[in-house]
């Protein structure tokens, strides 16, 4: 029995790293290691607001939790501070999920949600992805900061 190929993930979009302070993660990426912000915002579906840098072909995002409860406020308070996940890229985020699912792994989101500079983004569980939170995002098609 064949089975047709799963999409393949693009490249390494971004990697998210949880801070409990923001302002401090700024200053440290920014003022010490020199990288460029390249934006800022909240996102209110996660319950976070993201300061992006450029990290030489790969961003970095930094999360800062908004609410103690949401997603990065429970990682941090149980995990600290420290690498969240990685993101790859994919030019359509409901057939690469679907795809994805359909494989057996298990995800995090049913269909595709709003993401940070406009992306259309969902999450594969770290039990399915050797451990890792595994984001797949799809660049918005004008605009953006993806």
């Amino acid at each position: 029995m064949t089975h047709d190929p799963l999409p393949h993930l693009g490249p390494v979009d971004h990697i998210g790293i949880a801070v409990a302070d923001l302002e401090a993660g700024k200053r440290l990426y920014g003022e010490i290691f020199g990288l460029r912000l390249v934006f800022e915002e909240d996102v209110p579906t996660e319950r976070v607001r993201v300061a992006a840098f450029d990290g030489g072909g790969l961003r970095l995002e930094l999360l800062a939790s908004t609410d103690p409860d949401g997603p990065i406020g429970r990682f941090i308070a149980k995990r600290g501070e420290g690498i969240h996940h990685v993101c790859y890229r994919v030019d359509d985020v409901a057939t690469v999920l679907a795809a994805l699912k359909a494989a057996g792994l298990t995800t995090l989101d049913d269909a595709p949600r709003p993401g940070a500079g406009g992306c259309r983004v969902a999450f594969i569980h770290p039990k399915s992805a050797g451990g890792v939170l595994v984001e797949i995002s799809q660049p918005p098609a004008e605009g953006g900061h993806a």
